[in-house]
């Protein structure tokens, strides 16, 4: 019995580890990396309890989830286009072709606004 519980927290210490060293940098809170694995190796049971709900952010893929999801989620765009997936590329076009055609509208009512205001420069 006196065996399990440090076993217990050293694997859990040596899980945080992993997971912080394979975190990205913009997936870990309140600390740097490196101040969080000074803070597991030097407390293991409160650093990793305080990693496990403070430390760490919970969005997308985890890094222990495998490399293929991580190479799969750091190649996709965290906020994709809507429908970017499920459209041909003919209704990509058309929509291109709307967008620019709404900034042409847009720039010629800014220039006919500008004109009856009286300012005369382009």
């Amino acid at each position: 019995m006196a065996v399990i519980f440090p076993a217990i927290v050293l694997a859990a210490m040596v899980f945080a580890l992993v997971d912080i060293i394979m975190r990205d940098d913009w997936q870990v809170k309140h600390l740097p990396k490196f101040g969080w694995v000074i803070l597991v190796v030097l407390l293991p049971l409160i650093g990793t309890l305080l990693w496990f709900t403070i430390g760490r952010e919970y969005s997308g893929a985890s890094p222990l989830q495998g490399l293929g999801s991580l190479r799969q989620s750091r190649a996709q765009p965290s906020s994709p286009l809507p429908s970017a997936d499920t459209s041909s590329t003919e209704q990509q076009l058309a929509d291109l072709d709307r967008e620019i055609e709404y900034y042409r509208r847009r720039a010629e009512l800014e220039r006919l606004k500008r004109e009856a205001d009286g300012d005369s420069t382009p």
